[in-house]
C-alpha cells in the first residue's frame, strides 16, 4: 500500500496541512516528510514528531526549490493569497519541475474545470499551469468545508440566525479532517497516482436552511437561516470582521452555490479514504464543543 518515499507538504503548519502530515504519518510511518514552511519556530511541534522543517515562501521560487531538494512527492497546498495564487503556485510549480519530482498533487477547487465561483478561476489557471509543466500530477479537488459554514456558529448563536446568500443550494461539504486524509491516502500509496483527478466531496449535501435546524435541535436555541442579497451578505461578513476581499469572494460562492457550484454526488471523497464522510450533524456537534463561553444548551 505504501512506500518509502520523500514526501514535501507545503504549508505544513496550517490547518489543513497539520492534519495531512499527521495523517501521512500514520499511512507511512516508513516516508521522510519534509514540511515546508514559512516559519520552523512557530512548527516545533512538527519537528517534535520527526518531521523535517524547512523554510520557504511561495513568493520566493529559489527557497521552494531548496525545500523540494530530495523530495519524490510534493503537495501543493494552495495558497491563501486572493488574486496572487496564480502567480505564486508558478513559482512552486517551477520548483517541483526543477527538482524532478515524481508527482505534484495539488489540492484544487471542486469541478476546477466547469464551476462557476470566482474562487475557482486561480485554481482552474493553475491546473492548467501544472498540466503544461509535463510533472505528473494529482489534482485533489475539494469542496466546501462544513468548518466554513460552523465557524461562525458563536455569532449564530448571539443572534439567532445563519447568515447567506445561497437560498434552496445544496452543498456536498464535509470536515476539513476527511479532506485531509484523502491528500494523504494519495501521497502515502504506492499506486500509479499520475494524472488522477478527484472530485471531492460529502456524501450528503444540505441546505443553509438544514444546517440552522440541526444547530437548533443539538443546542436547544431557536435559530434560523436568513437568506440575503448578494451586497448584504458581503456586508454582513465585512461587519463580522472579515476582509472586504474575502468577504466579496464569500459572498460570491454562496450566490454560485445556489445553482449547484457545490453540489456533488459521486462519493469520490469516502471511497478514497475508506470510510463515510463526517456527517453535518457530527460537524455541528463538534463545532457546539467549542463554543463553552455560550449558554446554548437546551435549560
Amino acid at each position: 500500500m505504501t512506500v518509502s518515499k520523500s514526501i514535501a507538504i507545503t504549508g505544513a503548519s496550517g490547518q489543513l496541512g497539520r492534519m495531512i502530515v499527521a495523517d501521512v504519518l500514520r499511512l507511512a510511518p516508513e516516508a521522510h516528510v519534509i514540511g515546508v514552511v514559512r516559519n520552523p519556530g512557530a512548527a516545533r511541534d512538527l519537528s517534535d514528531r520527526g518531521i523535517e522543517l524547512r523554510a520557504a515562501h511561495y513568493e520566493d521560487a529559489a527557497s521552494v526549490a531548496a525545500a523540494f531538494a530530495g523530495a519524490d512527492k510534493v503537495l501543493l497546498i494552495s495558497s491563501s493569497e486572493a488574486k496572487q495564487r496564480t502567480r505564486l503556485h508558478r513559482h512552486v510549480i517551477d520548483a517541483a519541475k526543477a527538482v524532478g519530482v515524481e508527482l505534484l498533487a495539488y489540492t484544487s477547487i471542486l469541478h476546477a474545470d466547469a464551476n462557476p465561483m470566482a474562487l475557482a478561476v486561480e485554481h482552474r489557471e493553475t491546473e492548467a499551469l501544472i498540466r503544461s509543466s509535463g510533472l505528473p500530477f494529482v489534482f485533489l479537488r475539494n469542496g466546501w468545508y462544513t468548518e466554513n459554514h460552523t465557524a461562525g456558529l458563536a455569532a449564530a448563536l448571539r443572534r439567532g440566525t445563519i447568515l447567506g446568500a445561497a437560498g434552496d443550494g445544496r452543498v456536498s461539504a464535509a470536515a476539513r479532517a476527511d479532506f485531509a486524509a484523502a491528500s494523504a491516502v494519495v501521497l502515502a500509496s504506492d499506486a500509479d497516482q499520475a494524472g488522477s483527478v478527484y472530485e471531492l466531496a460529502g456524501d450528503s449535501a444540505y441546505t443553509l436552511t438544514e444546517l440552522a435546524a440541526e444547530i437548533a435541535r443539538q443546542s436547544g436555541r431557536p435559530i434560523v437561516y436568513k437568506d440575503l442579497s448578494e451586497a448584504d451578505y458581503k456586508a454582513a461578513l465585512q461587519a463580522d470582521g472579515l476582509p472586504e476581499e474575502f468577504a466579496a469572494l464569500y459572498a460570491e460562492s454562496d450566490v454560485k452555490a445556489a445553482q449547484g457550484a457545490l453540489l456533488d454526488g459521486r462519493q469520490q471523497l469516502s471511497a478514497l479514504i475508506g470510510r463515510p464522510t463526517t456527517t453535518m450533524a457530527q460537524s455541528v456537534a463538534a463545532a457546539l464543543a467549542l463554543v463553552p463561553s455560550i449558554a446554548w444548551r437546551a435549560s
